[in-house]
């Protein structure tokens, strides 16, 4: 029995372009996330939404950084 597994090509020609489509989906999390905030009265739930925007912050900071070294 032959196995003939071949890697794929390594093809980084639209990563730039998928990187900055992260990047547009994530700032839309980030302002459904706070849009989200005006109808929670729980404190806990406030602070995580917070948390996970400034993640999402620290992500689109990183994505725009590997978009200049695709450029």
């Amino acid at each position: 029995m032959s196995y003939d597994n071949k890697p794929n090509p390594d093809d980084r020609s639209d990563n730039a372009e998928k990187l900055q489509s992260m990047i547009q989906d994530t700032a839309e999390n980030i302002e459904k996330a706070e849009e989200s905030m005006q109808f929670t009265d729980s404190e806990q739930q406030r602070e995580k939404i917070e948390a996970k925007n400034q993640r999402r912050r620290e992500s689109i900071d990183s994505f725009k950084a590997e978009i200049q070294d695709e450029t």
